[in-house]
């Protein structure tokens, strides 16, 4: 690697970081994170969010799709925004929203990293999941697939999106896979996004034991557990992380 690429692939990493980090300071300046933990935030202005869905379905499901890619590029967790999802959109909608910016923002972050950041992701992770190679040298789509399924086998999400830069996967299998693998656990959580609106729709305080016998709340918290369990026995067999 020659200096002059050295020096490209650093302009374009801190371009990078200082875009993302002024996104961020406007964004926390305009909304504040205790405003958004909070029920009374909430209902504030939930008339507000659906009678701009009612009359802006299209522009909202837009804008919506755009912050979901912008958010997965600035390694941001996804479940706060698929329970957000989930409380303006629906189960079905909701899910459909996601999974596809979560995909279309892993895969870009996927190319920025394979591109501009493979030596640093190299270094940092390719011991600690060396196991993988041999997996992703089987058959890299189905394995990438099953890792997404599973949650990553308790891999963070913003890290999941950078570790097959490790293994060079192929950009068409990284998408058919993320897009494929994330479906089960967005709909788990953008499901319970759906069923805290359909408590507030009920008149019910979100309390934890007023809400946690509810359908809507408690059958995606069964199936989050099913997805714990079927990930604690695939890692243990299939992924485990010296």
């Amino acid at each position: 690697m020659n200096i002059k690429s050295i020096n490209i692939k650093l302009v374009f990493g801190l371009a990078y970081l200082g875009i993302i980090l002024i996104g961020l300071y406007f964004l926390f300046s305009a909304i504040s994170i205790k405003d958004l933990m909070s029920y009374e935030f909430i209902l504030a202005n939930k008339d507000i969010i659906f009678n701009y869905k009612k009359e802006n379905f299209l522009a909202l499901i837009c804008i919506f799709f755009i912050i979901t890619v912008v958010w997965n590029l600035a390694l941001g967790v996804g479940t706060p925004i698929a329970l957000f999802s989930g409380f303006v959109f629906g189960k079905w909608a909701g899910t459909l929203i996601v999974v596809l910016g979560n995909t279309v923002g892993a895969t870009l972050i996927f190319f920025l990293a394979k591109n501009f950041f493979s030596d640093f992701i190299e270094k940092k992770f390719s011991k600690k999941f060396s196991k993988f190679t041999s997996f992703f040298k089987r058959n890299e789509l189905l394995y990438y697939t099953l890792f997404r399924f599973v949650g990553g086998a308790g891999t963070p999400f913003p890290i999941q999106n950078i570790i097959p830069v490790i293994f060079n996967m192929n950009i068409k299998n990284y998408f058919i896979a993320t897009l494929v693998g994330i479906i089960p656990t967005t709909f788990i959580s953008v499901a319970l996004g759906s069923g805290i609106e359909s408590a507030i729709n009920k008149n019910i305080t979100l309390s934890f034991l007023s809400i946690l016998f509810l359908p809507e709340i408690y059958l995606p918290i069964v199936g989050f557990a099913i997805i714990l369990i079927i990930t604690f026995f695939v890692k243990k067999f299939y992924f485990k992380v010296k």
